[in-house]
């Protein structure tokens, strides 16, 4: 019997193009499907709306920023259990405990190393199917 697989879907928010594109390079060749934003609103926007398996969000962008988006995202009861990363160059114990308190499930500091990105995404998703 075959078994059709859906592709996961994360949903990707930094300001940071370049940065965003190497993200989703590695999000790709991982097996993901991927959706990219430049701000904090577009990714409210698509967290309701496209409703993902896990949100990576930077800590630092124009207009809203990541704390503020993952604050709306725990408050709505429609994405407060998409499992969230913070991905953000923001390394302060302070921030780090901030945003864990806030709800994040992961806080990675850049830069980062792609193989731990992937190794937590997995870990997550995988925590989330059991759920």
């Amino acid at each position: 019997m075959n078994k059709i697989v859906k592709k996961q879907r994360i949903l990707v928010a930094d300001d940071d193009e370049v940065l965003m594109q190497l993200i989703e390079h590695i999000l790709n060749q991982a097996g993901y499907t991927v959706i990219c934003v430049g701000d904090g609103e577009h990714a409210l926007k698509h967290a309701v709306e496209d409703h993902p398996d896990l949100i990576i969000l930077d800590g630092m962008m124009p207009g809203m920023d990541g704390v503020e988006v993952l604050r709306q995202i725990r408050e709505n009861p429609e994405t407060e259990n998409i499992p969230t990363v913070m991905l953000t160059a923001r390394g302060m114990e302070r921030n780090i405990v901030g945003a864990l308190k806030l709800g994040a499930d992961e806080y990675i500091v850049k830069p980062f190393m792609p193989g731990e990105l992937i190794a937590r995404i997995n870990r997550l998703l995988e925590n989330s199917r059991r759920s």
